[in-house]
C-alpha cells in the first residue's frame, strides 16, 4: 500500500470519527456549557416541567468543554484504530498518540468558545468578524469557521499519524 493511499485512509476515519464525536457523541449539557465563563454563565434547564435551571461559569465550561474533547478524541481513535485494522494499515503507536494528542489540544482550544477566544480573534484578525458573527440566511459562520478549523487540523493530524505507518 502507498503512503498517500494509508493517508487519505486514515484521514478519512478520522474525518468520520471526528463528525460523530462532535456531532453524535457529544452530550448536549457539553455543547451548551462548553463555553461558559463567569462572566458570562450559561443557565442549563433540562426541559422537565419542575427543574430549575442551574447556572455555569468557567470551571463547568473548561470540564465540560475538556470532556466533550476526550470524548471526540476517543471516537476518533476509535474509527481510525478499527479502520485502519480492517483495511490492513499499522499504525506507528507514537506516531499516532501524537495526533491524538494534537487533535484535542486544537480541538480544546477552538471549543471553549469563550468571549474573545481564539476563534473569534483569529476570525476579526483575517477580516472574517462579520462572517463570525453570521446567523441568517441559513448559515452560521462561526459553525463554519469552527468545522473549517477542524478539517484543516485533521489533515495536520493524519499526516503526523501516517508516519511510520507501514501495511499488514
Amino acid at each position: 500500500m502507498h503512503r498517500p493511499a494509508i493517508f487519505a485512509a486514515v484521514l478519512g476515519l478520522g474525518r468520520a470519527g471526528s463528525n460523530v464525536g462532535d456531532h453524535f457523541v457529544q452530550s448536549d449539557y457539553c455543547a451548551r456549557v462548553k463555553g461558559a465563563t463567569d462572566a458570562k454563565p450559561v443557565h442549563f434547564t433540562t426541559g422537565e416541567p419542575d427543574a430549575e435551571a442551574t447556572v455555569h461559569g468557567t470551571a463547568d465550561g473548561i470540564k465540560a468543554c475538556a470532556w466533550h474533547c476526550l470524548t471526540y478524541t476517543a471516537t476518533q481513535a476509535l474509527a481510525v484504530g478499527a479502520g485502519a485494522r480492517v483495511l490492513g494499515i499499522r499504525l506507528h503507536p507514537g506516531a499516532a498518540a501524537a495526533a491524538l494528542a494534537l487533535s484535542f489540544a486544537t480541538h480544546y482550544a477552538a471549543d471553549r468558545r469563550v468571549p474573545g477566544g481564539l476563534l473569534e480573534t483569529l476570525a476579526t484578525k483575517t477580516g472574517k468578524g462579520n462572517f463570525w458573527r453570521l446567523a441568517d440566511h441559513g448559515l452560521n459562520g462561526a459553525y463554519c469557521l469552527d468545522s473549517a478549523w477542524h478539517h484543516g487540523w485533521e489533515t495536520v493530524t493524519a499526516l503526523i499519524a501516517t508516519t511510520k505507518a507501514t501495511a499488514r
